[in-house]
């Protein structure tokens, strides 16, 4: 399978798929496509599987396309100005995610959800108690709203973050929830109450645009019934 991503503010993904190559992606992910394609859509691992993605941000019904002919080609676009980040997972090569991130993916990647093992980082971590891990071996493509930052932390060291702007993480890190100190700093910074920090080691994938953040800027401009 050969891929190109395009564009820089809105990205597309073409997906270029030799005779027996299959893509598979949400219900409604894929834009156009050409040549001969098969669709198929259904639960993707049966009832549990499915409700898992529900409550992981993803759909309950995915759709695996897979190429009949010589070559054919797929298109992708994400639901949001962004980024669309590419991966190619080891055997057993896992990422955790936000919620909605997935975009497409080789029909050997998994994709399931993952809770959050600690009571602070569900409640207040901005995501809920659920994320996204996918795992290896394959092509995984991921999109993330806005531009993105990526850092590497040392063992032990740790960085503190609007929990918002956390796009993904390697499993090696780990993920928890700090109160912020000062009263001026909780009623007056804009920050709230809590700070996510992430501790090393591992890769971190921050976004500069948060779609919470992003839909509360648009709500100021949205009419309402008097």
């Amino acid at each position: 399978m050969q891929y190109e991503v395009k564009g820089t503010l809105l990205q597309t993904v073409d997906v270029h798929l030799r005779a027996g190559e299959s893509i598979y992606t949400e219900s409604g992910g894929m834009a156009w496509m050409k040549g001969d394609i098969e669709m198929k859509t259904d639960t993707k691992g049966g009832l549990m599987a499915g409700l898992g993605r529900k409550l992981a941000g993803e759909s309950f019904f995915m759709t695996t396309y897979t190429c009949r002919s010589s070559q054919g080609l797929v298109v992708f676009t994400p639901e949001a100005p962004g980024k669309v980040l590419d991966f190619q997972l080891a055997a057993g090569q896992s990422l955790i995610c936000q919620k909605d991130a997935f975009m497409c993916a080789e029909e050997s990647v998994n994709l399931e959800m993952a809770f959050r093992k600690k009571l602070g980082a569900g409640l207040f971590g901005g995501e809920g108690f659920i994320l996204q891990k996918i795992t290896g071996p394959g092509v995984v493509f991921l999109e993330i709203p806005g531009e993105v930052r990526e850092y590497d932390l040392a063992a032990g060291e740790v960085m503190q973050i609007d929990p918002g702007h956390i796009a993904l993480f390697e499993p090696t890190v780990d993920y928890d929830i700090r109160a912020v100190k000062g009263v001026a700093n909780v009623l007056f910074s804009g920050e709230g109450l809590f700070l996510a920090t992430l501790k090393g080691p591992g890769h971190i994938w921050l976004q500069s645009m948060p779609l919470s953040n992003l839909a509360g800027k648009l709500a100021k401009y949205m009419p309402t019934k008097g």
